[in-house]
């Protein structure tokens, strides 16, 4: 291979796996929630979902509760390149974002009157885009995954009548996988032909805490902090397909090392009962962004004992919400809410993050004493843009998104007696 090819494919490499890290924070931890944009979660207590947002509010059950639901989440989203360099160009991938299925089923047990235990497991953090195979910017964009699934056994304690605490341990599970292909790079092939791809998986550890403080029977706050979590994808099998980045030529696969912090979250929620049928609640969401500043793969068998880096620039965003619960009748209740979603790094193919907007509406139907089910839905509207990436060939690409997502959930929630 050409020195100069040798230097296109590991300069696609510095941009090519971006997604691989942060991907999007995912909130869609329970269908009651979303009908009400995830407004004051860490609060609200309906059923047994609020352990993965403020385990202290476990101390609000008088009795044992599971709550089990699915997520829907149906993105779209359309990226259209529109230059090259300075040149007019337009190459349009449609639906980019396929859909997922996000479970979560939490359980909560009172252990006396002052101490209470449960367990939830659901999903932080999350990405997933498909790009077509043949475009132009394949060095930018392919097919990435990031999944990740969080066991979080938690205790809560109540110190008095109007505060509780409350602690968990968090056992993340994390898979990821990352294709890329050649594109427009001026290399032998055909465009849809791979040019690198990875993918591993790995367990880690974290924690959370929260504080819950009653006012009175009617009016309650909330805080919630999630710890940072580290993956690190020790044993990802890395693969270079056309050759440069393995020192040795003989060898098309190597043992990469990628370590990767999903960041802490702190959340304050409110809840306010104003009469017996209305109901009003509200919070505020950090996510700590500003810690993702590097992508970096190590492996001794690639040049320099590094595969790829990638300086990342990200902020700390912040999220608010409010919603309002209104009680029909002793067998419906209805809820809606809004909110809005700050953009928390710069846009890339990989993701094409951006401010969004959420409009919620939601129901619960009382089955039976012991039974209820909620149902939800929301649409999430992505402000468009414009962003620019530079492929391995040194080209300044324009692109611009126009996104929006359909999510629909429903949940099943059952009180022991």
């Amino acid at each position: 291979m050409k020195t100069v090819q040798r230097s296109l494919v590991s300069l696609s490499v510095l941009f090519a796996c971006n997604a691989l890290a942060a991907g999007f924070q995912v909130a869609e931890h329970s269908a009651s929630g979303l009908g009400r944009a995830f407004s004051g979660e860490g609060a609200v207590a309906d059923n047994a979902s609020v352990l993965a947002r403020n385990p202290a509010a476990m101390t609000l059950f008088d009795t044992a509760q599971f709550s089990g639901a699915l997520s829907i989440v149906d993105p779209e989203v359309d990226i259209t390149q529109t230059k090259i360099n300075d040149n007019d160009f337009n190459q349009t991938s449609n639906d980019v974002a396929p859909m997922q299925f996000v479970p979560a089923a939490y359980y909560i047990s009172p252990i006396n009157d002052s101490w209470a235990w449960g367990i939830g497991m659901f999903t932080a953090y999350g990405v997933a885009t498909d790009y077509p195979d043949d475009i132009f910017a394949g060095d930018l964009a392919g097919d990435t995954s990031l999944v990740s699934v969080n066991l979080n056994p938690s205790i809560a304690y109540r110190l008095n009548e109007s505060f509780s605490i409350g602690a968990g341990l968090n056992l993340v599970y994390a898979e990821a996988e990352l294709n890329r292909h050649k594109g427009s790079l001026p290399l032998s092939g055909s465009a849809s032909d791979k040019l690198i791809s990875m993918t591993g998986e790995t367990f880690a550890f974290g924690w959370n805490v929260g504080g819950l403080y009653e006012l009175d029977e009617n009016n309650r706050f909330g805080i919630g902090y999630r710890s940072a979590v580290d993956l690190d994808f020790d044993d990802g099998e890395f693969t270079d397909y056309y050759g440069g980045i393995i020192s040795d030529p003989s060898k098309s696969q190597t043992t990469g090392r990628l370590e990767i912090s999903l960041p802490s979250i702190l959340e304050l929620s409110a809840f306010h009962q104003l009469n017996d049928q209305w109901a009003v609640h509200y919070g505020w969401q950090l996510t700590n962004w500003s810690t993702f500043e590097e992508l970096k793969a190590t492996s001794p068998d690639c040049n320099g004992g590094v595969c790829f880096l990638k300086e990342e620039h990200y902020d700390d965003n912040q999220r608010w919400s409010v919603g309002g619960t209104y009680t029909i009748n002793t067998e419906w209740t209805i809820r809606a809410g809004l909110a809005y979603d700050e953009q928390a790094g710069e846009a890339t193919l990989s993701i094409p993050d951006s401010d969004r907007y959420w409009y919620s509406a939601g129901l619960t139907y009382t089955v039976s004493e012991n039974m209820t089910l909620d149902a939800a839905f929301a649409l999430v509207q992505s402000k468009s843009g414009s962003f620019t990436e530079t492929d391995a060939a040194g080209q300044k690409l324009t692109f611009e998104s126009e996104a929006v997502a359909y999510l629909s959930a429903i949940q099943l929630n059952y009180t022991f007696n």
